[in-house]
């Protein structure tokens, strides 16, 4: 089957690069930091909803993964879920489309609740999806070039974000409500549907399933064991859970910019490319560094860019700076998705992969859920100064915790294997 992978491989990258670039794409003319909540802006003035987009995204990402994992572990192709799960992260945008030209119609209240029903729908079916398509991904890419291979996924996903992110914040500007929302939202969902036919071409070698047979009972007391067992892993738990409060400020930076610097709409969409095209940058050269030397050390340079992003925010005087912000916390997006991925894909044997993936992303999903909704309160209670200043703190203590504790899972596997031989 390796040898299968390797010749396949050159082929699987070329069709996941245009998955995610149309994703990307998708996601630029929706952004879940800058579109959407301008779209729920002009419904609602609660900080703590704004800063609950991004968060419902993120949660529901990661809540359902561990729920997946032991039908996930039995399969012997992981793409045939992988479809079909991934049409409930997709169809939910032409769902958004729908309620933004009917916003006329139903009021704000009821375009409100509709909203915020299509954004559960799309993160939960992104959750649904993710272990099995994080396995896949797994078994189709090398070890050895996985910190490459997100990196470059995720640069494509930026180079046509930012395209899409500039225009829209043009027809933003151009267009009347709700013409404006409704036509971009449209637009995500035609660039879903081309995304899911690249994802369709994957070629995916089949192969035993990496579970064995056993009770429910029996599966969740491995995952236990796993707990239990693997300190390393203990800590990028923790390390990844501080990290959604070092990243709570990011969600409010557009709308602070708006209300306190006067930011256009389609400043704000240049924003957003500035944004996507910092990653366009650094997705793959921090994949390739991960790869190639430590991917722990490029998650702490990640978590150092946050803090820097949110210290930058909270003095900045004038809308220049934030170009610099959001480069910033571009880069340490970069980290927090793209590194921290890579790492998780590191940990443990290839049959124990899913349990992993599954651990890594639902019991790191509470804090992704309270730290848009901390930060929120502290904006509406204190001034968004407030929840920047705590975001630094938690960033700073994220980065604190990769230095002094962590050890990066691949060379750490790698000392242990040289130990074993040695003995």
């Amino acid at each position: 089957m390796k040898i299968e992978i390797y010749r396949l491989y050159r082929f699987n990258f070329f069709v996941n690069m245009m998955d995610g670039a149309f994703f990307g794409l998708a996601l630029g003319f929706a952004s879940f930091l800058t579109i959407v909540p301008l779209f729920v802006s002009t419904m609602t003035d609660s900080a703590v909803l704004i800063g609950l987009i991004p968060a419902i995204h993120t949660v529901g990402w990661q809540l359902p993964q561990l729920f997946t994992v032991e039908r996930v572990s039995k399969l012997r192709r992981y793409k045939p879920m992988v479809l079909l799960m991934t049409i409930h992260e997709r169809v939910p945008f032409l769902g958004l489309a729908i309620v933004a030209a009917l916003l006329p119609v139903v009021g704000s209240k009821v375009a409100l609740i509709l909203t915020f029903v299509m954004l559960v729908w799309q993160g939960m079916g992104g959750g649904f999806t993710a272990t099995a398509w994080q396995s896949m991904i797994g078994k189709i890419v090398p070890a050895e070039w996985m910190g490459t291979f997100f990196g470059s996924q995720g640069a494509s996903a930026s180079l046509l974000m930012s395209g899409s992110a500039v225009l829209a914040g043009i027809m933003l500007e151009r267009l009347d409500s709700p013409v404006d929302f409704a036509s971009l939202f449209f637009l995500a969902s035609l660039a879903m549907v081309i995304s899911y036919v690249f994802l369709a071409l994957t070629r995916e070698p089949d192969a035993p399933a990496a579970a064995q047979d056993m009770h429910t009972s029996q599966w969740w007391n491995s995952l236990v064991t796993i707990l239990r067992k693997d300190v390393n892993f203990r800590w990028f738990l923790i390390v990844r859970m501080l990290a959604q409060f070092g990243v709570m400020a990011f969600s409010f930076y557009t709308v602070y910019a708006v209300r306190t610097l006067n930011m256009s709409e389609s400043t704000a969409g240049l924003m957003m490319g500035v944004y996507t095209l910092g990653q366009i940058i650094t997705n793959p050269l921090m994949g390739w560094i991960g790869d190639r030397w430590n991917h722990r050390a490029v998650f702490k340079i990640g978590a150092l860019c946050a803090v820097l992003s949110t210290l930058l925010a909270t003095m900045a005087s004038s809308l220049s700076w934030f170009y610099i912000v959001f480069i910033l916390a571009g880069i340490a997006n970069v980290a927090i998705w793209t590194i921290a991925m890579t790492l998780t894909l590191q940990f443990g044997s290839e049959a124990e992969r899913p349990a992993y993936i599954g651990l890594s992303n639902t019991l790191v999903a509470p804090s992704t859920i309270i730290a848009p909704i901390l930060g929120g309160w502290l904006a509406d209670s204190l001034g968004f100064k407030s929840t920047f200043m705590l975001s630094a703190l938690c960033g700073l203590a994220t980065a604190v915790i990769l230095h002094l504790t962590l050890r990066d899972p691949r060379l750490l596997g790698e000392e242990q294997a040289s130990t074993v031989g040695t003995d």
